[in-house]
This record gives structure tokens, sequence and C-alpha cells, in this order.
């Protein structure tokens, strides 16, 4: 994975939520652009959001480790 691939999921508009999956199988959901984070070798993710929106801690997701990001289905009709 790269930083480019990341950044660039985040900057689209409209924003479209989506899953990051680990190599060892554990995912994190990014549901809006702020709760995401890149730098040069890690992607910081946003976890347990509260009701005033801010995340309560975040997982370092070191890109190496990053195996895919899925796009997370927000359509209310799928099912």
């Amino acid at each position: 994975m790269t930083t480019t691939m990341v950044r660039d999921l985040l900057r689209q508009r409209p924003f479209r939520p989506f899953r990051v999956v680990m190599s060892s199988g554990e995912a994190y959901e990014v549901r809006h652009p702020e709760m995401a984070w890149v730098t040069k070798n890690d992607l910081f993710v946003g976890i347990d959001v509260a009701d005033d929106g801010l995340p309560a801690d975040a997982r370092i997701c070191p890109l190496f480790h990053v195996a895919t990001l899925e796009p997370i289905n927000t359509d209310a009709r799928a099912g």
C-alpha cells in the first residue's frame, strides 16, 4: 500500500467510506476523511468514535501490513 493510494481515497469528493484490512485479518472502518491520517510509513485510524464525533483512540496501521482497502457499502437498499 502506498501513501498516494490512501491519500487519494481520503481526498475523494464526495468521500466514500472504506475499510482498512490488515495482513493479520484485523479491519478498521474509515467513515469520515478526518478519521484517518497518513504519514510516510503508517496510517492512523480513529476508532471508538463518541457522540461528539471524536475518536477515543487510534490504531497505527503500518502501510506495509495493509492488505487491502475495501469500499464500505453505505447504500441502505443493499442487503
